[in-house]
């Protein structure tokens, strides 16, 4: 049941004066994303077909799924990816460990175990298949040069969970094993993010796309810049039938993404969203 629209607005409110008050790296909550995966995203809902495109400027991110899985979309797959990737640089190991329960890897998602048709047990095995399934290419080309890169994110897998008891330890622990060059990818060019705010936006995939992404754009933007409204319907548009449609959604996600961020200074411009230079949410150590 959806929450009701005051307490989502104190719920968001009261996290992000949490937020301010600690430092994610003081605080415990610093946690890290991939790059290629920042600048172009999973889709947002569920979406026909097994080959999905998003486009930044030169950079092409593809995705291909089998056809009997599925490609991963929404809020799960995004808090997952976070989560391996902040383990990936912290252990500094291509095999991470999920534990032997379903339940207390839940927890680290922020995720309260509910079974049924719309659980989010079925949703986060779902999605976990449908990621670990996924092959992405990313494509970088301009007038002069052509860069390639492809891979799965997981060689291998193992989740020993009991969805109908996942509270119960199994016998063994749960661990995938990352594909060496997204291992690669997400240990060289980590976007440092601050988990709590992951958590708080977790509802909606576009405010979590645009949370990560505005936080690596201003850890290096130097002056004022538009983004045509076009060009972020190609980034981070998904199942709008009007770019208008669009925009509407954007600032309104944007909104959400400015309580647990307050110093990003962006807005609407006359053509675009309008960036100008900000503090960056992790300050760099």
């Amino acid at each position: 049941m959806p929450r009701p629209r005051s307490t989502s607005v104190e719920y968001l409110i009261s996290q992000a004066l949490a937020i301010e008050a600690e430092a994610a790296r003081e605080a415990g909550a610093l946690g890290f994303m991939a790059r290629a995966l920042v600048q172009a995203t999973l889709p947002h809902r569920k979406t026909p077909g097994t080959e999905f495109v998003r486009r930044n400027g030169a950079y092409t991110l593809s995705m291909l799924s089998p056809s009997a899985v599925g490609l991963p979309y929404g809020s799960v797959p995004r808090l997952l990816l976070a989560w391996l990737c902040t383990e990936a640089v912290k252990t500094r190991s291509r095999e991470l460990l999920l534990g032997d329960n379903l339940s207390g890897f839940m927890r680290h998602l922020d995720l309260v175990p509910t079974g049924g048709r719309w659980g989010t047990i079925g949703r986060l095995k779902e999605q976990t298949k449908r990621l670990f399934s996924t092959t992405i290419s990313c494509v970088y080309e301009d007038k002069d040069r052509t860069a390639l890169l492809g891979y799965r994110m997981a060689d291998k897998a193992s989740l020993w969970w009991a969805a109908k008891s996942p509270g119960q330890a199994s016998l063994w622990e749960s661990t995938v094993t990352l594909s060496e060059q997204f291992y690669k990818e997400v240990t060289d060019h980590p976007v440092p993010l601050d988990m709590r705010a992951l958590k708080t936006l977790r509802r909606s995939p576009l405010a979590l796309d645009l949370y990560a992404w505005l936080t690596y754009r201003m850890s290096y933007l130097k002056h004022d810049t538009e983004i045509p409204w076009a060009a972020l319907a190609a980034q981070f548009g998904s199942n709008y039938g009007r770019l208008r449609a669009f925009k509407e959604a954007l600032l309104a996600e944007l909104r959400k993404v400015q309580e647990v961020y307050p110093e990003a200074r962006v807005g609407a411009g006359d053509y675009g969203l309008l960036l100008r230079p900000s503090k960056p949410h992790i300050p760099k150590a």
